[in-house]
């Protein structure tokens, strides 16, 4: 071997002799502006902005579309659960402050 060269070692680093064949990963295709910009025009529109959420999220397409609108929607879940938590604060601290 020439002193030079470099073993090749199967250590799964990338950079260090991992075989690039066993680490391919598919590349989906950049979302342009022009998409982007539509996405922004749906999402303006009410009720029409929820029911594209979950298409966009569950249908067929991008997957970095996808990941991005399933993302968005639990967050929203996260938000809509923290808002009822609150609001059951709410009620029943006017409740309880109307009895008494």
């Amino acid at each position: 071997m020439d002193q030079y060269q470099q073993p090749q070692i199967n250590s799964g680093v990338p950079g260090y002799g991992y075989d690039q064949n066993q680490y391919q990963q598919q590349v989906s295709p950049v979302i342009t502006v022009k998409e982007w910009m539509i996405t922004t025009l749906i999402l303006i529109i009410p009720i029409v902005n929820i029911i594209m959420m979950f298409v966009w999220a569950f249908g067929e397409g991008n997957p970095t579309k996808k990941n991005y609108f399933k993302a968005s929607l639990l967050w929203a879940a996260i938000i809509l659960a923290i808002y009822a938590v609150i609001a059951v604060i709410v009620v029943a601290a006017a409740v309880s402050s109307s009895a008494g």
